[in-house]
């Protein structure tokens, strides 16, 4: 019987130029290569707009991981690549609204599985909440869960943010 080898879950933070196509040449190196996207942010990181972060989550063996590693170094306009998973402890988390409609008994229940999970109510009607919940992927997934037997109607979800914890920078 072979052994597959051992899938591992990476976050990796990229400082890039914050210019037209910077994200597609990134992209591109994931799509051209077939390795899979499972979170995918990106923003300005300096109050000028010069520079932003992506963050990417993906999986791969740790020998594909190392590739992407040594690809993304050499893309250019690719100034700081750090593989969050490997370099020490770092914090991630994501943001999701979730709307849920149902029955009164249903909304109530709805209501004691944000309280469990710390979300915040951030829109109301009569028939329906929107649901605001932060934390690490595995809880919004739970919580997302959760809420489909509860009448869960649609969501949408940032994708994961992550640094490096302490006084190390990227």
């Amino acid at each position: 019987m072979l052994d597959t080898p051992h899938q591992e879950r990476h976050t990796f933070s990229i400082i890039v130029d914050n210019e037209a196509g910077v994200l597609a040449r990134v992209i591109g190196l994931f799509s051209g290569r077939g390795y899979n996207i499972e979170h995918l942010t990106v923003a300005p990181v300096d109050m000028e707009g010069n520079e932003s972060r992506i963050t990417v989550v993906t999986t791969g063996t740790r020998k594909i991981i190392e590739q992407i590693k040594a690809q993304l170094d050499r893309l250019v306009p690719i100034h700081k690549v750090a593989d969050l998973t490997d370099e020490g402890p770092s914090v991630e988390r994501e943001l999701a609204l979730v709307k849920v409609a149902g029955d009164s008994q249903q909304r109530v229940e709805a209501l004691r599985v944000a309280e469990a999970f710390r979300a915040r109510r951030v829109d109301s009607t009569s028939k329906s909440f929107i649901f605001e919940v932060t934390g690490k992927t595995e809880k919004i997934k739970a919580f997302i869960e959760l809420m489909s037997e509860l009448g869960l109607v649609e969501v949408v979800r940032t994708g994961v943010a992550a640094l490096h914890r302490g006084k190390k920078k990227l």
